[in-house]
């Protein structure tokens, strides 16, 4: 399988963007994915107004994917911007659930890396949501580390969907560089 090459999405693809994440996060049953969410926060990962908002409102922020060079079928995409001087945030990798176990997400997140170390990044940091045990091993196992920082989980806005447990946070991966 090639490298995956990833490259700014545009207005056009931002549909598709929403569908695969809402997809992937959201998934149940046959399109649910190994790091699906469905089990603790219902509804939808996004919308497109909201994902329109956060592209056009953030200009250090660059949502990237990767297209299948054949078909030209959207197989990942990910959030990644720069916070301060050589620290990156990385957010929202997205794979299509059907790829999920073919190694597409482990060449996002290097591709993902690679771009941010072009554009000055030294760390690479992400929040996870603290119950994703599975997905918190597996950055883990490609050299992300847990801090001991953690940030508060959003209950009160039910725009990225709606929490079924009480207990959610998120916890703090780091990737250094340097």
């Amino acid at each position: 399988m090639p490298a995956a090459i990833l490259q700014p999405s545009t207005e056009t693809d931002l549909p598709a963007v929403v569908e695969l994440m809402n997809r992937a996060f959201r998934g149940n049953g046959s399109q649910a994915g190994w790091c699906t969410e469905a089990r603790y926060i219902e509804g939808d990962r996004t919308t497109l107004p909201l994902l329109r908002d956060q592209v056009s409102s953030t200009p250090d922020g660059h949502l990237l994917i990767a297209r299948d060079d054949a078909t030209r079928a959207l197989q990942g995409s990910v959030w990644l911007q720069r916070t301060s001087p050589g620290v990156w945030y990385l957010g929202s990798l997205t794979v299509d659930p059907a790829l999920q176990n073919a190694g597409v997400g482990r060449q996002l997140l290097t591709a993902a890396e690679q771009w941010a170390l072009e554009r000055g990044a030294k760390r690479i940091q992400m929040h996870v949501v603290n119950v994703r045990d599975t997905l918190i091993a597996w950055y883990v196992r490609r050299g992300y580390r847990l801090t001991a920082e953690t940030r508060p989980f959003p209950y009160d806005d039910h725009r990225f969907g709606r929490p079924l447990r009480n207990d959610l946070a998120f916890v703090v991966l780091e990737k250094s560089f340097s």
